[in-house]
């Protein structure tokens, strides 16, 4: 094996060992075509090194689809494959099975999922600590009792969200739990609004970011929400970009609000994506104290949305509050208990 190719397993065994993967287990890695193959050997590699079972499930890739679009996977519609899945305990999802029906009835038979599509030095620098699993929790705990989340920026943004009717988002980079996804590297909660129950406006200022396109924004997007969905998009080229991608799908769901959190990955870069445009992009999604405002399906957390057309939007240098409780201000986590496990120390002495 490569130079490159030991340090990938050393990591993907130790990622492996977070997932709680055992001897006495099943590894399942699902690919399609030769995207990610050295990470499928990497992971078969250091599952033997384990001593579980692992077996690679190749599957022709999508046909359909817009590009971008989420929901539609290599294996959609594929019952075969999704019945030989189910007899792993763990998966490791190299082809991107987010917001599929697919991946919600894995998880409801009890298997656990990670997926991994993030460039290995993307990997390396944001892979998880043990202590990012209790800043995650912590955070997840706080969107579970809050009934009202509010967001605000100095660029114009003020918009309110009530909470309470569906499950959080919680992800911290590792699966170890029946059912459980996640998401190599990450660390960052988020929750979906009740039904119907956002209002406000965002402005995306220049230098947030814009998910799919994999670039920052160029000058202000102003959204006017109302009753839990976009019916107002103002502002120059982005604006139009936006307009135009979220038309091209024909769904009015494109338009409701989706997911909102905050990051916790102090290991995260804001400036990644205009050094690498191969990025999936957890830099800015988990980026410590971002506000990742999401527009699009919540199908994963219990809502019956599930249009293929999501974007994501990390905001930076925004303030966030539950319930009248400042959580982040200007960008900054102000919660002890989520800070950077370094950081609580030093604040101590």
């Amino acid at each position: 094996m490569t130079v490159e190719m030991d340090e990938m397993v050393d990591l993907f065994k130790k990622e492996l060992e977070l997932c709680m993967l055992k001897p006495t287990e099943t590894m399942a890695v699902l690919t399609s075509g030769d995207v990610r193959a050295d990470y499928a050997k990497a992971f078969l590699t250091a599952a033997n090194e384990i001593g579980a079972n692992s077996f690679e499930l190749k599957l022709p890739p999508v046909k359909d689809g817009i590009s971008g679009s989420f929901g539609v996977t290599p294996l959609t519609d594929n019952r075969v494959a999704v019945e030989v899945l189910k007899k792993a305990d763990l998966v490791i999802d190299l082809v991107l099975l987010l917001f599929s029906k697919e991946q919600l009835e894995l998880q409801e038979s009890g298997v656990r999922i990670l997926m991994v599509v993030e460039p290995f030095h993307v990997i390396k620098r944001m892979f998880p600590k043990e202590s990012d699993k209790e800043r995650v929790l912590h955070a997840t705990e706080l969107l579970k009792e809050a009934k009202e989340l509010r967001f605000t920026s100095k660029a114009g943004t003020d918009v309110t969200y009530q909470l309470g009717q569906y499950p959080i988002l919680t992800e911290y980079a590792y699966a170890d739990e029946p059912g459980r996804w996640d998401h190599l590297p990450s660390c960052f909660a988020a929750a979906t609004s009740n039904d119907r129950g956002v209002n406000g406006t965002v402005v995306l200022d220049k230098g947030d970011i814009f998910f799919p396109f994999n670039r920052y924004f160029q000058e202000p997007v102003t959204l006017t929400i109302k009753d839990g969905y976009v019916i107002n998009i103002e502002g120059g080229f982005d604006a139009m970009l936006m307009k135009d991608y979220m038309e091209s799908f024909e769904d009015p769901r494109a338009y409701a609000v989706s997911h909102i959190g905050w990051g916790l990955n102090e290991r995260a870069k804001w400036h990644s994506l205009a050094l690498d445009d191969q990025v999936f992009g957890m830099d800015g999604r988990a980026f410590y104290g971002n506000v990742l405002f999401s527009l699009g399906p919540n199908s994963e957390l219990g809502g019956d949305n599930d249009t293929e057309c999501h974007l994501d939007l990390p905001m930076s240098n925004c303030t966030l509050y539950l319930d009248g409780k400042l959580i982040v201000k200007d960008g900054d986590i102000v919660i002890d208990e989520m800070k950077p496990v370094e950081e609580k120390v030093t604040s101590l002495t």
